[in-house]
């Protein structure tokens, strides 16, 4: 079954550009020329193709397009009469049951990509979760009870989970290592702007004088997952990394050449199958096909646990509390009327889109911990001025200075948006090497669906119970998450992926010989390498 889900078919170079003889030296070959230097390829020579990079990367992130987009869906509907009329919800918890369960769906959905993505590839797993996603969008779509629509939310969530996972994962591979947070942050921004069109079109289809209005947006999203679906089967190239790691050599040769042009497609493809070779000796199976132990012992701890926090605290630090429960946000800061805590919420939407663009212009321009720790800084500022102005609302209940928290809120979202936004997502999907990198995308991110699911569920009664307590528990997150990012990350900024194997010290020696340093969660975190003294100063 396997051997027809993934992609065996010949990658081969256009007729005028084919060689007369491999351009993939066997390390027997490279170790036979005793100068280094390769025989000389009777192939002409390809430039890099950005169009090609950035094209694949747009089509691609539509599954983040439709993890936006559920984002932000059901928010509307689960408030309105007529939804309300049909579902006959027994209490409050079985309207939250059909949120939370979409989050639960999403655990599970990511974790699969840890074993699909290494079996069938990347790009033909994204198909697969897109056929979950159709059956899940429909049978939400098509439902009439609420035990109805929460099987279609968890089915749904399978698929979104399997984006979630997959996406960054197929991006981290195809990118340049100098624009991979580039590459990354145009998948946050096509998610952004999902987010803010939801919005805009759920209250279009809220107009109309029908009690099924709430079925449309739900079902519209089947075609844009149908184009996935078909695009990945047909169209979209595997991950270079996954050729190599099945030993089709001249595929993944000719998938970089593709991409990143004949010259540095030549230096990678060495470098990839160096790594993989070294991997497979690491792990001690013939395919560098590492299990899910393997993510738990030795030097791959530390990544696992650097790659998990780092997507804990994206949540935690407030970004989904604030999301989800801006409403109540901005009356408890004094803004009274539905209408204009409506709109003021739909300008987060904006605020998500419009810096959502930070990112992908200036992202790789400095080092990751330097984001992480500046957008921190912000966050922290634009929490502080939502605990003081709905400390004045209690105080001065009709002063027209109340609506200055609108500002607050979309300060923290800028700030979050050009760090925390796309950093995680970027750097839970590079530090990983090529064998465990699935398997840890896919831990890292049912460790955000997880978060996100804890945050949803107990924010609101810490809301109810403490005001803007709430916001002061964000405030001493993004502390712990500051002094996380200071002490425990690894800069990784600039590196090939090829390089994390080094740059985190895993090496042969290190995962045979498991010392007792690696054996407990706080020495895996606080351990150093040569490398990260390279990076102190960035």
């Amino acid at each position: 079954m396997k051997n027809f889900i993934k992609q065996t078919a010949p990658i081969r170079p256009p007729p005028s550009s084919r060689p007369e003889y491999s351009a993939v030296l066997t390390r027997e070959d490279d170790d036979a020329n005793h100068d280094g230097d390769r025989a000389v390829s009777l192939s002409p020579s390809r430039p890099p193709n950005m169009a090609y990079v950035y094209g694949l990367t747009s089509f691609v992130s539509l599954g983040g397009f439709l993890f936006g987009w559920d984002q932000g869906v059901m928010a509307m509907i689960i408030a309105d009469e007529r939804w309300l009329r049909l579902m006959q919800p027994a209490n409050d918890w079985s309207v939250g049951f059909v949120i939370s369960i979409y989050n639960i769906g999403c655990v599970i959905g990511a974790l699969t990509i840890g074993f699909f993505a290494d079996v069938c590839g990347r790009e033909r797993t994204l198909s697969l979760a897109s056929i979950v996603f159709i059956i899940g969008a429909l049978l939400q779509a098509a439902s009439n009870t609420i035990p109805q629509i929460s099987t279609g939310r968890f089915v749904l969530g399978l698929g979104v989970g399997a984006y979630s996972a997959g996406v960054p994962l197929y991006i981290s591979e195809i990118a340049p290592p100098k624009l991979r947070g580039r590459i990354l942050g145009i998948l946050m921004m096509i998610l952004c702007f999902a987010e803010m069109v939801v919005f805009f079109v759920d209250y279009a289809f809220f107009l109309l004088d029908s009690d099924d209005w709430w079925r449309l947006p739900l079902a519209i999203q089947v075609v844009p997952a149908l184009v996935l679906a078909v695009g990945c089967w047909t169209w979209v190239p595997p991950s270079p990394r996954w050729l190599v790691s099945q030993e089709r050599y001249e595929c993944a040769l000719e998938v970089l050449t593709r991409l990143h042009g004949s010259a540095a497609a030549d230096e990678e493809i060495r470098a990839i199958r160096d790594a993989v070779e070294g991997q497979a000796n690491v792990i001690d199976v013939e395919h560098a096909s590492a299990s899910w132990g393997d993510m738990f012992r030795g030097p791959v701890l530390r990544v696992t646990l650097l790659g998990t926090g780092i997507q804990m605290f994206q949540q935690t630090t407030g970004t989904n509390g604030i999301f989800y429960y801006a409403p109540k946000l901005f009356n408890k800061g004094g803004i009274t009327d539905p209408k204009l805590a409506n709109l003021a919420t739909g300008g987060i939407g904006v605020t998500l889109f419009l810096s959502a663009w930070i990112p992908v212009f200036y992202f790789d321009r400095f080092g990751r911990k330097t984001w992480f720790q500046v957008g921190l800084i912000g966050m922290v500022v634009a929490l502080i001025g939502i605990c003081v102005l709905q400390q004045h609302a209690a105080d001065y209940p009709h002063s027209r200075f109340n609506y200055v928290i609108v500002v607050f809120p979309y300060l923290f979202f800028t700030f979050f948006n050009l760090s925390w936004s796309a950093g995680s997502w970027t750097y839970a999907a590079e530090i990983f090497p090529t064998s465990f990198r699935a398997k840890g995308n896919a831990l890292c991110t049912a460790s955000l669906w997880i978060s996100n699911f804890v945050v949803a569920q107990v924010s609101p009664p810490i809301e109810s119970a403490t005001g803007y307590g709430l916001y002061i528990l964000f405030i001493i997150n993004c502390v712990f998450a500051f002094i996380f990012v200071r002490y425990a990350l690894v800069e990784t900024k600039g590196r090939s992926l090829e390089e994390m194997e080094e740059l985190f010290g895993i090496d042969r020696a290190d995962a045979k010989g498991e010392g007792e340093a690696s054996n407990t969660v706080t020495q895996a975190l606080l351990r150093t390498t040569s490398r990260d003294e390279d990076f102190a100063d960035y």
